[in-house]
């Protein structure tokens, strides 16, 4: 298996690190924070470690443009890691919390690498015609 291109490898990491950023300011901004971008780096934070470990634990620069494993491997990182990093550092951790990170960062982290594995897909079948 060929590795990813550095610009490939980049754009993987950007892209998860933007969305977690993302995550985190919306969280932010529903919620009527104060600190305005350093609290969305606050509250990112865990999310962005626990995104690490799971790019880590995966392997995922092998092919960061897959669904499975590597999708799942940041997702469920930066899910449950971001979920314990909050809880030992007194940051809130409760069910509907939980719920809506589980929801949302599976919607975007999966969802950007399944909407890519599609284009390319449909771009080898136009080719193919």
């Amino acid at each position: 298996m060929n590795s990813p291109s550095k610009s490939i490898l980049t754009a993987a990491i950007v892209l998860d690190v933007v969305l977690i950023l993302v995550f985190a300011g919306i969280g932010r901004d529903a919620h009527h924070r104060d600190q305005g971008v350093l609290g969305v780096f606050v509250t990112a934070w865990p999310f962005l470690a626990g995104a690490l470990i799971g790019w880590l634990a995966g392997r995922v620069w092998r092919a960061p443009l897959r669904l499975w494993s590597a999708g799942v491997s940041v997702w469920l990182g930066s899910l449950i890691g971001g979920m314990i990093l909050r809880a030992l550092t007194g940051q809130v951790v409760v069910l509907p919390f939980i719920i809506v990170a589980t929801l949302f960062l599976a919607l975007v982290l999966l969802g950007w690498r399944a909407i890519w594995l599609l284009a390319v897909r449909v771009g080898s079948k136009r080719r193919a015609l």
